[in-house]
């Protein structure tokens, strides 16, 4: 099989998001002013950003979803950007993951979440004997209950095996269990997460001072190409010899209008350049100019275009 393209694997939610007048009180009834379904999870962020920014590499959309309308809804966005969704198991079993999102109108927002059927997603998921990906991204752990409990080690392992380059990412909680993710670490070509999730990895205070002794011991924990760990102020990258910073853009006041998938855009844009064999400063500045992109817009994936033309955006920015 010739090998092309980057599959995302892991979550895919669907978010209802219900507009209210107010939040009410116990016993009190408010009315539901519209609802509005938007796709969530690490598969629509992060694969969309991918195609949107690089339109003609080829990827892989590999997750779970119910056989119901959110379970429709999910699979038919992702092929109308241009996902491969052949991969995509559909369980009659269960529920498509979703949350309830109340929205206050020019206020805050309550989540009620419902895990669903991609809880269950793990190893007998994965299509191997058709997936042609180059690259596989693996998210979010701590968020898989099979993929935390060993099924995400199975993934990396059979990846590795069949000659397909790993990365993976997390989700940030103040546990214990990151330590259920350290066993992955020597099957991980390339981890890339935030500072909070470095630090409590391998155990170091999450500062921005500490982000070199960080990539340096989550890379003795056995990652193989780099670590690659960003803040809302910098990125830092670690390839076991060279330590490589970039700073994040100043923003002019008013630019960012969400943050919401930011961060799948810093890893979407790092794993287009891993994929392209750039330079560590360049993996870090496509990841930089994906992130500021998607800061510029309300939700996480209508602020992206092509690479050059959010590379154009970024030239009216100077660095922190």
């Amino acid at each position: 099989m010739e090998r092309e393209g980057i599959a995302v694997v892991g979550t895919c939610i669907v978010d209802k998001i219900k507009e209210i007048d107010r939040y009410p009180a116990a016993g009190e009834l408010t009315k539901i002013r519209s609802i509005t379904l938007a796709p969530g999870g690490l598969v629509p962020n992060d694969g969309v950003d991918i195609k949107r920014m690089r339109p003609s590499l080829p990827v892989y959309a590999v997750g779970k979803v119910g056989a119901d309308p959110e379970g429709k809804f999910l699979t038919d966005f992702l092929s109308a950007n241009g996902l491969d969704t052949t991969h995509m198991a559909v369980s009659a079993d269960g529920t498509t993951d979703f949350t309830d999102v109340m929205s206050v109108r020019g206020g805050q927002r309550t989540f009620f979440t419902s895990p669903g059927v991609g809880t269950t997603f793990g190893f007998a998921d994965v299509n191997w004997e058709t997936l042609p990906c180059k690259l596989l991204h693996l998210g979010y752990f701590l968020l898989l209950d099979r993929v935390d409990q060993g099924d995400g080690l199975r993934i990396l392992q059979e990846a590795q095996k069949r000659g397909i380059r790993t990365s993976i990412d997390l989700v940030s909680e103040s546990s214990d269990r990151y330590r259920l993710v350290r066993p992955c670490l020597p099957y991980t070509d390339n981890l890339i997460i935030n500072e909070l999730e470095g630090g409590r990895l391998c155990g170091i205070e999450p500062t921005e001072n500490n982000l070199p002794e960080i990539a340096r011991a989550l890379k003795a924990l056995g990652v193989r190409e780099r670590v690659i760990l960003h803040t809302p102020k910098l990125g830092v990258c670690f390839d076991g010899e060279t330590l490589t910073e970039l700073p994040s853009y100043a923003l002019p006041s008013g630019y960012i209008q969400g943050t919401t998938g930011a961060g799948d855009a810093y890893c979407a844009g790092a794993l287009i350049g891993i994929y392209e064999g750039r330079s560590d400063r360049e993996i870090l500045q496509m990841a930089r100019v994906a992130a500021t992109v998607s800061l510029g817009a309300p939700d996480a994936t209508s602020g992206m275009k092509s690479y050059e033309e959010m590379l154009e955006l970024c030239k009216a920015f100077k660095e922190l």
